[in-house]
């Protein structure tokens, strides 16, 4: 039963396991080959979902959406902002630098604690602090205290990300992880929609200017919590508990299980920070200076930029959905190298449309960058060591972006060099030459960092085909925590009401 797991070397140890340097370069061509299942039906992956994980699904990608939300309220209020505090556009952006740098911290200490303490209560502090910091930037009287309350909230809003993406697919079954990962990523340019909604009904539509915005932002986390505090934690953290309790402490067994992690994975680590930063330089490089390229160069008025932005994040959820099912069939690595490849295709009329057909171009385009990022979430977690899953994913994801962070200032130097006839006195620059060259350093390097990484595709996520809590903590304690969670498992499959459905979605060894 139980020890089948250890037995099962397919799944137990990742492909290029026991691998040298040499023999694992030459497989990076070959073991791109799809493995070509049978295409599922997305009907029968969402059925495949209980309501127990349909709830942890749904909690987590609303925190995140609204995570989104959250950072975008500067970048829509910048002007009003610089107004109230009598700063310029750029002073103001320094309260979207700091949210950027200070999210590696906050990876750092909410990951931490989601791997020893559990997914619940840090998600609960997370959203506690949106609140008081959304309502504290509602209420700042002074540039310092905006910078100061941003800051806090860079912390508060990098913890989210790796246990969101914990809470929401490590207990789902394998074969739905790729469309529920795609869709799960997507958040972020959903709340993205959602903030520019509301900020056109909220921002100077009453005498308070941008501050109701920040004030309605502080009020959904409410639900978020009430909602996270009536689920348990999840069955494969509690699996995990259950193992260190076993092996004599918590404590102690996951200091060593991060000893085990850090011998075993540190190259693994640096080559998924690596990867996250590519991938953030080709969301933020295609992104963050396209709506000044639209009306700074092709002279856009507020309505096209908005029907364009719109359009355009309407292609990056469609991409994710779309091709993290796909990646399900035919692999990760291969999704992400192909989506790389069309959108390195796209990058002229991205770029160099002058009129409204570029709207077209633009879906098209972010349904590729963000159809390689639907893979990322499911990617990151199949790589990770499972004890230390929300630290890695949330971390490696919060250094890559803050290695990204500079790219809107870098497109916009370079566009200096490229200038065009004025208008007015307004100085006018050939932005999209400079996001096209951008883009396509960008794509090759994800392409050779993909292209030479490793893949763990359909990796159980179980206590029982972690190698790591075997070594850490030994099989006869690992094989304890199974069979308790086994037990723990039929309880709560009785509740969803689906006894067949509740215990084979784990995929107990």
């Amino acid at each position: 039963m139980a020890l089948t797991a250890f037995e099962d070397d397919s799944n137990f140890y990742p492909p290029h396991h026991g691998m040298s340097v040499r023999e694992y370069l030459a497989t990076r061509i070959t073991s791109l080959k799809p493995p070509m299942a049978k295409a599922p039906n997305p009907i029968r992956l969402v059925r495949m979902l209980t309501r127990r994980q349909w709830a942890f699904f749904f909690v987590a990608f609303w925190a995140w959406t609204w995570d989104a939300f959250d950072f975008f309220t500067v970048s829509l209020t910048v002007d009003q902002l610089g107004e109230t505090f009598n700063k310029s556009n750029t002073d103001i952006t320094w309260g979207i630098t700091l949210v950027l740098m200070f999210r590696s911290l906050g990876s750092i200490l909410f990951g931490v604690a989601a791997d020893r303490y559990g997914r619940k209560w840090p998600f609960i502090v997370n959203n506690l602090l949106f609140i008081a910091l959304e309502l504290g930037t509602g209420f700042c009287q002074t540039y310092g205290q905006f910078l100061a309350c941003r800051a806090l909230f860079g912390i508060a809003m990098g913890g989210l990300y790796g246990n969101a993406a914990a809470t929401a697919l490590e207990d789902l079954p394998d074969e739905s992880r790729g469309l529920m990962s795609g869709i799960l990523q997507q958040g972020y340019a959903f709340g993205y929609l959602l903030a520019t909604a509301f900020a056109r009904g909220l921002v100077d539509t009453t005498s308070h200017g941008w501050r109701p915005l920040f004030w309605f932002g502080a009020g959904p986390p409410v639900i978020f919590i009430l909602w996270r505090l009536i689920l348990p934690e999840t069955d494969t953290y509690e699996q995990h508990q259950e193992m260190r309790r076993a092996n004599g402490g918590v404590g102690k067994t996951f200091i060593k299980e991060g000893k085990v992690a850090l011998k075993h994975h540190w190259l693994l680590l640096t080559y998924l920070v690596l990867l996250m930063a590519g991938f953030n330089f080709m969301s933020h490089g295609s992104q963050d200076l396209y709506p000044t390229m639209l009306k700074n160069q092709f002279n856009f008025n507020s309505n096209q930029v908005t029907v364009t932005q719109v359009v355009a994040n309407l292609g990056a959820m469609s991409g994710g959905a779309v091709v993290g099912f796909c990646s399900q069939i035919f692999g990760r690595r291969l999704s992400i190298l192909v989506m790389c490849v069309i959108g390195g295709a796209l990058l002229y009329p991205y770029g160099f449309v002058s009129n409204e057909r570029i709207i077209a171009a633009a879906f098209f385009e972010q349904f590729c960058v963000q159809g390689a990022w639907g893979v990322i979430p499911v990617h990151l977690m199949e790589l990770s060591p499972g004890a230390f899953r929300t630290f890695v994913v949330g971390t490696s994801y919060q250094l890559g972006n803050l290695v990204s962070s500079a790219s809107s200032t870098i497109e916009a130097t370079i566009g200096e060099r490229f200038p065009l006839a004025p208008k007015g006195t307004t100085k006018r620059y050939n932005y999209g030459i400079v996001i096209s060259i951008f883009m396509g350093c960008v794509y090759a390097y994800v392409i050779l960092l993909t292209l030479l990484g490793p893949e763990h595709l359909n990796r159980k996520m179980d206590v029982g085909h972690d190698a790591d809590a075997v070594e850490a903590a030994g099989r006869e304690n690992v094989s304890k925590a199974l069979e308790h969670g086994l037990h723990g498992r039929e309880g709560s499959a009785s509740e969803d009401g689906d006894p067949e459905k509740g215990t084979a979605s784990h995929h107990t060894p």
